[in-house]
């Protein structure tokens, strides 16, 4: 498999650390609000590399955060008048809906930043003992960014182009050696969360917290790191001067970053109106259909997105859940017979597609060639299975399909969703059973509801519901 490497800005051939085995970490969320579909992107395409990796047989350490301590959180904490912890666990919660939403797996470790304190911390003190960083008057830690000589790789600009180009997060004043160093810890303001340090009491700079969690949960050294165009500078280029300063090795040894995404050809801003969360898009559309959409365009590239071509990729996803609702429906009157020389042949001959989609995701994750595959694969069962065909040969090009589209996460059995009148009846049968003391149906008809995403909560007043 070839991967695009930010780092060395070509293909190359993956060989992970250990035979077998892939250590990724992926750049996760700031937890202050619903996700918007711009976070949804990254989540999508890593998962689907993931997924093709696991497919190929690797064992896949996938660690993906939630910073769950920042500015943003705690400024919505203070408009709302409660604890920052308060706000982030709500929406880590609505972060996990909306990724089971898009079928996006949970992480191997899902590591919060305020859980990882301790080892921030040692991090800060091995960099001050080896001369990459220095406490302030004020207690506020730097890392001295001039004295990691490789600083700028990943972005490929030296330390004099990036201090001409991003003079906005350049904060000249007497506590600072240099305007570009960045921050490794701060003090804490009046209402902040905070945590004793060697320094002062105070909370770990945005960076340090990647570094650590990758560190601990996947070792000094990883394979893949992942996560949006938009984190290369400066996000991923300090990860990259703390993590190399601290252990001397190299952080990670491929680096993926997905492009941006943009809507009706504009940057998503709040300001043009055009800012859309990942919730407020399932109430128009199956998130299933956004994550196809998100699947049509090569994940370096920049992907808009548009009304026209939601409809685009909802029509597509339709046409392959047509097929495999089609097996299913020639598989309740097959006929239980072995499969004919024909139908082998035609079996073999389906291979060439499932062949062009490994190698469309061998060169560098191509999602877009996959899915064209698939079509190809679609429009093969569409032209060959019919009511004469044996359950085998049924059987063997609906799993075909449905192998390809579980490592694209596209689930080919639509969701049964019961209407409130089927809830309500299922409800009074369990009630009919209870009164009858048939306990083991009225325990069956809770676990089928919870199974459908319907919670049941028994009070004196009756039994009341919700969808999960």
């Amino acid at each position: 498999m070839r991967i695009y490497n930010t780092l060395t800005r070509r293909k190359e051939e993956f060989v992970p650390i250990e035979d077998g085995k892939v250590r990724m970490y992926v750049c996760g969320p700031t937890v202050y609000n619903f996700i918007h579909i711009g976070n949804a992107r990254p989540m999508i395409v890593f998962d689907t590399f993931r997924r093709y990796m696991e497919y190929k047989g690797y064992e896949v350490n996938y660690v993906s955060n939630f910073t769950d301590v920042d500015d943003k959180i705690i400024k919505k904490a203070m408009e709302e008048g409660v604890d920052a912890s308060e706000i982030s666990s709500r929406y880590i919660e609505e972060c996990k809906k909306d990724m089971a939403g898009m079928n996006v797996k949970p992480a191997t470790v899902h590591p919060l930043a305020t859980q990882e304190i301790d080892g921030m911390i040692d991090m800060i003190s091995c960099l001050i003992e080896k001369g990459y960083a220095y406490a302030a008057a004020d207690g506020t830690v730097y890392f001295r960014t001039n004295k990691f000589k490789d600083y700028g790789k990943l972005s490929h600009k030296n330390l004099e182009d990036l201090q001409a180009g991003h003079r906005d997060i350049q904060v000249t004043g007497e506590l600072k050696e240099d305007p570009f160093d960045f921050v490794l810890w701060k003090p804490k303001k009046e209402g902040e969360p905070a945590w004793e340090s060697p320094w002062c009491e105070g909370r770990p700079g945005w960076h340090i917290e990647c570094s650590v969690m990758s560190k601990k949960y996947l070792g000094e050294t990883i394979d893949i790191h992942a996560g949006g165009e938009d984190l290369i500078f400066p996000h991923h280029e300090n990860e990259i001067a703390q993590s190399e300063a601290a252990s001397g090795k190299e952080f990670a040894h491929y680096w993926m970053h997905n492009g941006f995404l943009n809507i009706d050809n504009r940057k998503m801003s709040k300001s043009l109106g055009n800012f859309f969360t990942v919730r407020e898009i399932s109430e128009k559309y199956d998130l299933q259909v956004l994550r196809f959409f998100m699947l049509s365009a090569h994940y370096r590239s920049p992907l808009n997105f548009s009304a026209e071509l939601m409809e685009a990729a909802g029509n597509g996803l339709e046409r392959i859940l047509t097929a495999a609702e089609h097996i299913r429906h020639l598989l309740g009157a097959a006929k239980e017979t072995a499969m004919t020389e024909a139908e082998r042949a035609l079996y073999e001959e389906s291979a060439k597609y499932q062949e062009k989609f490994d190698a469309a995701m061998e060169d560098d994750c191509n999602t877009a060639d996959a899915v064209s595959a698939v079509f190809e694969l679609v429009k093969f069962i569409n032209t060959n299975a019919s009511s004469e065909n044996s359950r085998a040969f049924l059987e063997k090009l609906l799993g075909r399909l449905q192998m390809l589209c579980d490592v694209l996460g596209i689930l080919t059995e639509k969701e049964e969703v019961l209407l409130d009148a089927e809830i309500e009846k299922l409800i009074e049968e369990r009630q009919a059973a209870r009164k009858e003391k048939n306990f083991a149906r009225a325990d069956e008809i809770r676990e089928e509801l919870a199974a459908k995403g319907i919670i049941l909560k028994d009070t004196r007043e009756g039994v009341t519901w919700k969808r999960a």
